[in-house]
Order: C-alpha cells, then sequence, then structure tokens
C-alpha cells in the first residue's frame, strides 16, 4: 500500500515546496525551502530511475528463478534506499530550518 501512496506524497511535498519557496521568496529561510524542494524532487527521481527498477526486477523473483547474486542487488537496493533517506532527511530539516528562520 505505501509503495502506491509515496508517489503522491513525494510528488505533493515537492509541490507543497515549490508554492512554500514562491510565496516566501526574498524571504528569510527561502532558500532553505528552495533547497529542501530540490532535494524532495531528487528524491522522486531516485526512486524512478534507481529503485522501482530494482523493485520490478525482485518482485518477478521466484524460489526457482533467483539470480546468483540476488544478494548483492538486494544490497544495492538498500544502498540506494539509504541514500534516498539521508536525501529526505536533509530536506525535511532544511524545510524546518526554512521555516523557524
Amino acid at each position: 500500500m505505501l509503495g502506491r501512496v509515496k508517489p503522491f506524497w513525494y510528488i505533493g511535498s515537492s509541490a507543497l515546496g515549490a508554492v512554500w519557496a514562491g510565496t516566501a521568496w526574498g524571504g528569510a529561510g527561502a532558500g532553505h525551502v528552495g533547497a529542501a524542494t530540490g532535494l524532495l524532487l531528487l528524491s522522486v527521481v531516485m526512486s524512478v530511475v534507481l529503485l522501482v527498477p530494482i523493485n520490478s526486477r525482485v518482485a518477478r523473483w521466484t524460489r526457482d528463478s533467483l539470480p546468483a547474486d540476488w544478494r548483492e542487488r538486494i544490497g544495492r537496493w538498500d544502498r540506494f534506499h539509504h541514500l534516498r533517506v539521508a536525501v529526505l532527511v536533509a530536506a525535511f530539516t532544511l524545510l524546518v530550518v526554512g521555516a523557524t528562520s
């Protein structure tokens, strides 16, 4: 279920960040909000380009069709996921800084 909600959540957060950055343009914290919005958009791109293709391949695996390097592929997904989470944490930290500036 979360996989179906995430695209709307990510895109919605990016859109709200863009609106916020636009309305705060020139004010205190606008740069932080703009940078956060860029990071949110980066997380969407990372999801679509890096994680979704791996998820799609893994979803087709069965016990009989596991590739020999399946652990390496899962490890790659984990590394990309951790990187995406770090980008999201940085984005939301910047949003908090922008809101308190």
